[in-house]
């Protein structure tokens, strides 16, 4: 039984929510190399990246489920990305969201609630391997990742990249599936276990 102090997240049905598509937005990089080269000479101009990123849940099936970026036929991300120098981290992620998601329209303003923090990942160096906490023998992380709940309203209009899918991915598909998903995005079961999930039938 959850306690009844545990934060609550309410989760609309899948169906509640409506999907389009936009102008396809392309990946700055076509490789894991090219992504960590940019990355070593934005950090020679800029400092440690900082990074932020969208947990949006919604059900099926009586289920939590999370929305997932596919690109290409394998590679999941979570919607969000790479904050300006100085940039605010609510505001810079509801931008990214903004750009990501959202229909480029006023008729349909989107309705970002960003929650709190779940989790913070580290890069220690130019590298892919990220850690939950920074190795006490790193001066200098190359980055600092927040994952963020966003609480999504009973209804909304996503517009999605067209070069670009948009998945709903039950919690026990990520569970642990470090090899499909990383192991940012598979430990998200862990770090949502605190909460508790008001299931709201449509």
């Amino acid at each position: 039984m959850v306690n009844s102090s545990s934060p609550v997240v309410n989760v609309y049905p899948l169906a509640n929510y409506t999907f389009g598509t936009k102008e396809p937005k392309m990946e700055k990089d076509t490789s894991v190399a090219d992504r960590l080269a940019r990355m070593k000479v934005n950090y020679m101009k800029e400092g440690m990246r900082t990074s932020v990123e969208a947990i949006l849940l919604v059900q099926e099936h009586n289920h939590p489920h999370i929305l997932l970026l596919q690109i290409g036929n394998t590679f999941c991300k979570l919607p969000g990305g790479r904050l300006k120098p100085g940039e605010n981290e609510i505001e810079g992620l509801k931008r990214k969201l903004c750009s990501k998601l959202a229909v480029n329209s006023p008729s349909f303003p989107p309705n970002w609630q960003v929650g709190e923090c779940v989790a913070v990942w580290w890069r220690p160096n130019f590298e892919t391997v990220m850690y939950p906490y920074c190795p006490p023998h790193i001066t200098k992380p190359k980055e600092c990742k927040k994952l963020f709940i966003v609480h999504l309203s009973e209804r909304e209009y996503f517009a999605v990249p067209r070069n670009l899918k948009l998945l709903a991915v039950p919690l026990f598909e990520l569970y642990d599936n470090v090899q499909r998903y990383g192991p940012v995005i598979s430990t998200i079961p862990q770090q949502l276990s605190r909460f508790q999930f008001n299931m709201v039938s449509s």
